[in-house]
């Protein structure tokens, strides 16, 4: 049997999350692989999109986790645990709340903070330029090959120096001056001056 039959199986054909009967798929509780259905949840669009971080955190879909926090599936209550951790990071004093009301062996206790742990880590990655140097705001970088600046009309040409860089939220993008415009240009077409 594969890994979504079981999983559509355990859980009915809902999400075991939020219960939502439509667009599930197989997510992979962190750090697992997800090699077997111990280590995964059957989750719906919406819930996916949200923990891949696609979308925007929208808080109040997760007061589902109020119910899902008390499943008898380990990886549910490591992945309910985890999004709490999550939430109350982010200010949600009723995330703690219920974090606070949760119980988790030793082992699945373990595997969620293991996993948050491996999340929040994802969210510090390092910019970082076509050789594997580390970039931080203010560097000096140039370009490796010519790109083409969109909505802009001029291509920033292989070899320009781009001074005084900005870093950004998403570590694959840094922000900078040619031409005397601001733009957002790919760290794989970048060296550190």
């Amino acid at each position: 049997m594969s890994i979504e039959s079981t999983l559509q199986q355990r859980s009915e054909n809902q999400c075991e999350l939020c219960k939502a009967a439509e667009n599930l798929s197989v997510y992979a509780v962190a750090p697992k692989s997800g090699d077997n259905s111990d280590d995964c949840v059957y989750v719906c669009g919406t819930c996916m999109s949200q923990l891949s971080q696609t979308e925007e955190l929208n808080v109040s879909h997760w007061r589902c986790l109020n119910d899902s926090m008390w499943s008898q599936t380990p990886a549910v209550q490591v992945l309910s645990f985890q999004q709490l951790n999550i939430l109350n990071a982010a200010g949600e004093t009723w995330a703690q709340d219920l974090l606070d009301m949760m119980y988790l062996d030793d082992e699945i206790k373990s595997w969620a903070e293991s996993g948050l742990a491996h999340l929040t880590a994802d969210n510090d990655v390092e910019a970082i330029d076509s050789n594997g140097v580390k970039l931080s705001a203010g560097d000096n970088v140039y370009l490796i090959k010519d790109l083409p600046v969109k909505g802009a009309g001029f291509t920033a040409k292989q070899g320009t120096t781009v001074r005084g860089i900005s870093l950004t939220s998403n570590p694959e993008h840094i922000e900078g001056r040619v031409n005397g415009q601001k733009i957002v240009i790919l760290t794989k077409f970048v060296k550190k001056v």
